[in-house]
């Protein structure tokens, strides 16, 4: 961990922020969102776009930054934003330049750094708070600044994940630039791309960018993957989405759900169309431990995630299984 980022996670520690933690089994919250909200992007040819959920009441309060999966937006992924929102969290969702919104044509000359781009969407939105803060009647002064969590579906897992100490390994092998942001200090990433060692053709061809290096991810993140999970992009089996948990370092843990495919039940929407595996129930466990681990996470007071292992661990006919490091 770098210098300035261990020096974030100390004034993180030292915080004594409690008053407005959120338990997870608390009642939702009344959630008010706001989109599009823009933000300037000089060099990126469309200004970011990006939808802002945050509950209604309250201060102190915990950022989430959301990178969607190809081709989604910041419209996709209702079950988990107003979720988050509901329940105490600054819920911020850019829509990336490949979203089918924006119809970016293959041959586009962004087309071969969009992996850049995404990640330029992420810190961008970081940069962009008080505008985005300002753009919710009565949001502003009411963020908590000082503990930001990053998640991401699929491609916006791997994003994400860079944001975290990811790197990208080059053609050489050699693992590429520090991209990760000290302003993150967790991270949840869910179905995401695993090692770049057995891609498809298809994906060697087109997806260069997907070599992630995970030795460097230090920052405490979960990971939830699928064991039904095959992707089109690997010749290996459902595992892969696991590498992030296998070869990182640091604090991870790492949840498993039977019979999830790529959707993990439906959570990039209510009744979309890439949802094969439709669980309200599996949806509703990511959910629920998403919120307790991110909230244990960023307020080291907080027991939600310690008694959401125990409920998992104690359930009769559980929905997945929960390793941790």
């Amino acid at each position: 961990m770098s210098d300035e980022k261990t020096a974030h996670a100390q004034k993180i520690a030292n915080v004594p922020k409690t008053a407005n933690v959120r338990k997870t089994g608390s009642a939702p919250l009344t959630v008010i969102s706001a989109k599009p909200v823009v933000l300037s992007a000089p060099g990126r040819g469309e200004d970011l776009q990006v939808r802002v959920s945050a509950p209604a009441t309250g201060g102190d309060l915990p950022v989430i930054v959301f990178s969607h999966g190809s081709g989604s937006s910041m419209h996709g992924y209702g079950p988990l934003a107003d979720y988050w929102a509901a329940h105490g969290f600054v819920v911020l969702q850019p829509t990336h330049l490949d979203s089918r919104t924006l119809g970016l044509p293959a041959e586009d000359p962004r087309t071969p750094r969009i992996w850049r781009f995404r990640i330029e969407d992420l810190k961008r939105v970081l940069d962009g708070l008080d505008v985005l803060a300002a753009s919710v009647p009565g949001l502003a002064g009411r963020l908590d600044r000082d503990r930001i969590a990053v998640a991401g579906h699929s491609w916006g897992a791997q994003t994400a994940s860079t944001l975290l100490g990811a790197r990208i390994l080059g053609s050489d092998g050699v693992p590429g630039e520090d991209l990760s942001d000290p302003r993150i200090t967790a991270g949840v990433l869910l179905a995401p791309p695993g090692l770049g060692d057995d891609l498809t053709p298809f994906a060697s061809e087109h997806l260069p960018f997907m070599k992630p290096h995970f030795d460097t991810m230090t920052t405490p993140a979960l990971i939830v993957a699928g064991d039904k999970d095959q992707s089109r992009l690997s010749n290996r089996g459902p595992d892969w989405s696991t590498d992030p948990y296998t070869y990182s370092q640091g604090s991870k843990s790492l949840l498993t759900l039977f019979g999830a495919e790529h959707s993990l039940g439906g959570i990039p929407g209510y009744e979309v169309a890439e949802t094969t595996d439709d669980s309200p129930a599996r949806v509703a466990l990511i959910q629920r431990l998403s919120t307790a681990f991110l909230h244990s996470a960023l307020h080291r007071e907080d027991t939600s995630w310690k008694a959401a292992v125990t409920a998992l661990e104690e359930d009769p006919d559980p929905l997945g299984t929960l390793r941790s490091k």
